[in-house]
């Protein structure tokens, strides 16, 4: 590594760290933990994916890439790992209900809007569009984690009604945490394969903003930026969804892959360099 390259590493790390040392803070997570989390962490990716081709990957090795001891890289191999699959499987089949309420012209009212639906049914129910994208999952658990989260609402007549576009958890900090471990993950992931010279096709990542804003140019611009978001993650939705073997059984091919794309708003006020 280059004097230059470490030099801009040290100060990317330093700059994706303040807003995640910013949520540790405030959720209560010391250095100390924090630091414990790194290792755990340094240990996984060092074992999975830095062996030596044809070669198993030794404690020996691992203690050698990452400056840990033998000794703390035995017992952090020991330790168990959380599971976050059924956070993301509940996240995922939530998604597609509502993604199919919007798009599927059995939901839809005469106007092509999401309609107020049944709770059971054979077709045009919420019944019939879990089982269409959401597998096995019983109507009632999607119900129940639609309601958590404010997407959906009872009618007077017994119907549940969408209000919202996207699954998008308001209630609580837990649901809305899984999303930063797993959103930012895949930004970094996508930057780390761009910025690897080896890789021959690079993926799409692009930001358009501006440093010099007046306050009254905000609002305008959350509304202009949320609008034409949501129509282009809309689009490429459905394009997905033809493509996608849980939505489309018959879509033949081979092996097994996620791939998607995220789009997201930020601002914040300008500050010289020093300050």
């Amino acid at each position: 590594m280059t004097s230059d390259t470490l030099k801009a590493l040290t100060r990317a790390i330093q700059t994706l760290l303040k807003p995640l040392v910013r949520i540790l803070l405030r959720n209560g997570i010391s250095y100390g933990t924090f630091a414990d989390l790194a290792k755990l962490v340094y240990v996984d990716v060092a074992s999975r994916e830095f062996a030596i081709s044809g070669r198993k990957q030794t404690v020996s090795r691992v203690a050698v890439l990452t400056g840990l001891t033998r000794k703390e890289v035995q017992r952090l191999r020991e330790v168990r790992r959380p599971h976050e699959r059924e956070t993301a499987e509940r996240y995922n089949r939530a998604a597609r209900v509502i993604a199919g309420w919007r798009r599927e012209q059995e939901f839809l009212d005469p106007e092509g809007r999401p309609a107020p639906l049944p709770v059971s049914g054979e077709t045009g129910s919420l019944a019939s569009l879990v089982r269409r994208f959401s597998g096995d999952m019983p109507a009632r658990a999607v119900l129940d984690e639609l309601e958590r989260v404010g997407a959906v609402r009872r009618l007077d007549d017994g119907r549940v009604e969408l209000v919202t576009r996207a699954y998008i958890p308001r209630t609580g900090e837990t649901d809305k945490l899984h999303i930063l471990g797993t959103d930012v993950s895949y930004l970094i992931s996508t930057i780390d394969h761009n910025v690897r010279f080896d890789r021959a096709e690079p993926r799409f990542q692009r930001k358009v903003a501006y440093d010099n804003l007046p306050d009254q140019a905000l609002p305008p611009f959350r509304k202009l930026s949320a609008k034409n978001a949501q129509a282009l993650l809309e689009h490429l939705d459905e394009w997905l969804s033809r493509h996608d073997r849980d939505t489309q059984p018959a879509v033949a091919g081979t092996g097994r892959n996620r791939a998607g794309i995220g789009i997201y708003y930020f601002e914040e006020p300008y500050e010289e360099e020093g300050e």
